[in-house]
């Protein structure tokens, strides 16, 4: 295992399992900067980039490096709402995730490649999907809005 195999398999720990809670769950210090309000999942998210660059470094493919980007952004953008965002940072566990990700491309590389490119073309769909829904609500809203001022 190189040095920066090893910094981001430690800084990962840091972050999601440094702390063992009784019962044996462990959280990290993710999960207490994002107590900080406006400033604290900054931060993390801050540190969790770190991993993603590290693993840019290695030599991850791009698609590797998108799924990582992905689950960081939904622990740093979920972890923002106040109280529920605050529970998930300690359940979500982003860089665990993005470091095992990591370890299974370096073991299987296709093959997680292959997996890894599915769900981000999966997760893309469903945002547009999102997207396209938001639009077209706000259209609906707006329709109903013009219709009530000028239709009387």
């Amino acid at each position: 295992m190189s040095n920066r195999t090893r910094f981001i398999h430690r800084l990962s720990w840091f972050l999601d399992e440094s702390i063992t809670l009784p019962g044996g769950y462990k959280i990290g210090a993710d999960g207490f900067l994002g107590l900080i309000p406006g400033f604290g999942d900054f931060i993390g998210g801050l540190l969790s980039s770190v991993i993603i660059y590290q693993a840019h470094q290695l030599g991850a493919p791009k698609t590797i490096l998108l799924k990582m980007a992905i689950n960081m952004l939904i622990d740093t953008t979920l972890g923002a709402i106040p109280v529920i965002g605050d529970v998930f940072d300690f359940v979500w566990k982003a860089n665990r995730r993005n470091v095992a990700l990591l370890s299974e491309y370096e073991q299987q590389p296709r093959q997680v490649y292959r997996k890894t490119l599915l769900e981000n073309i999966a997760i893309i769909l469903i945002l547009i999907t999102m997207v396209g829904l938001a639009v077209a609500f706000v259209g609906w809203i707006i329709s109903l809005i013009w219709t009530a001022l000028f239709q009387s």
